[in-house]
């Protein structure tokens, strides 16, 4: 859809043209895309819903790991089902405000997630370095890291966000299955100049202060666990093992996107492609319940009671089941029996 300006087409609607890639195997994407949705939701929520119920996991670091999992699910939601709607369409044609609405979601997301791993950093750090004061000061903060988490990123995108807004766009072919500000811009066809200056600041501002808090926050960990080696200092540097595995994965994630998005990628298969560009919002919400549920044992030892409860009832119920129907077949037999010797 166009509309007329000055002898121009501004452009209203986007073309996701990556989606032509899936037309042959359209039920099975969907398919995928559909599980691992369901995936992503159900264990975050588990692990929230764990952490809620448990009353020994009610402290700074577990209400971080479920500051973490609504960002999953935040992410996830910002992607997945526009995805699968997309996939039931033969068009693959999106709004222009919709797709502005979903740059700035799956944006926000990756600041987010990048800020609430600096926090629980920071955590980690006083649990560590400042055992004594460690609760005392996070009593404090907690509130305020998690506020700070959405806060600062969802205000900060819409800086860069109203730079994009303001541009008038010529072309509407998108090269993805999803909106990114860096590639929308580039269907600009006004002066981006300011908007390209205004990016390179933000991946800045987004990212150098996380950095600097995750590598000084470990920096000091492994100083202090060099200098005074012990068993509860080995101890405290297990409890790091689920969030560096967490940083480890996120960054790969975006590395991969930072990647195919700037970088030619024509030569490689499609699949592969699409792989790239989607690691970063699909593997750290799917893989961060299961690297803190596996790692933490109290969270294992509570999900462990949880299904074998669980287990237990189901068994249960269908031993009662079994029982009932074994009782009611007897009673049959023995009426049939009865009457037969009051007839004889």
């Amino acid at each position: 859809m166009f509309i007329s300006m000055e002898n121009v087409s501004e452009v209203t609607s986007i073309y996701l043209s990556d989606y032509y890639g899936m037309e042959s195997l359209k039920p099975v994407y969907f398919t995928l895309f559909l599980i691992t949705y369901i995936t992503i939701v159900g264990e975050n929520l588990v692990l929230i819903w764990v952490v809620f119920c448990e009353k020994s996991l009610h402290a700074p670091m577990y209400f971080l790991l479920c500051n973490l999992a609504v960002n999953g699910l935040y992410g996830s939601t910002a992607l997945l089902p526009a995805v699968l709607n997309n996939l039931l369409s033969n068009s693959y044609e999106i709004s222009l405000s919709f797709c502005q609405t979903q740059i700035y979601a799956v944006h926000t997301y990756a600041i987010i997630e990048f800020t609430i791993l600096a926090a629980m950093s920071y955590d980690r750090y006083l649990a560590i370095c400042y055992p004594l004061l460690y609760h005392t000061i996070m009593s404090q903060r907690i509130v305020k890291l998690i506020v700070f988490t959405w806060l600062y990123p969802m205000l900060a995108f819409i800086v860069v966000l109203i730079f994009t807004v303001q541009l008038r766009f010529c072309e509407r072919t998108l090269d993805q299955v999803y909106c990114m500000n860096y590639k929308l811009v580039k269907l600009a066809c006004s002066d981006t100049s300011i908007a390209n200056i205004v990016g390179l600041i933000s991946v800045g501002v987004y990212t150098v202060p996380q950095i600097i808090m995750i590598f000084y926050s470990y920096a000091h960990i492994l100083r202090l666990c060099v200098s005074s080696f012990s068993k509860s200092k080995l101890k405290a540097l297990r409890t790091c093992t689920p969030h560096i595995l967490a940083v480890v994965n996120y960054t790969i994630g975006c590395f991969l996107e930072i990647a195919q998005s700037r970088f030619n990628m024509s030569h490689l298969p499609y699949e592969m492609k699409l792989f790239l560009s989607l690691y970063y919002l699909i593997f750290p919400p799917l893989l961060n319940p299961t690297i803190y549920g596996l790692s933490i044992g109290v969270i294992r030892a509570r999900l462990f009671r949880l299904f074998s409860r669980k287990s237990k009832q189901v068994t249960n119920n269908v031993a009662k089941r079994a029982v009932a129907v074994v009782h009611s077949k007897c009673v049959v037999h023995g009426d049939v029996r009865t009457d037969a010797s009051r007839d004889a």
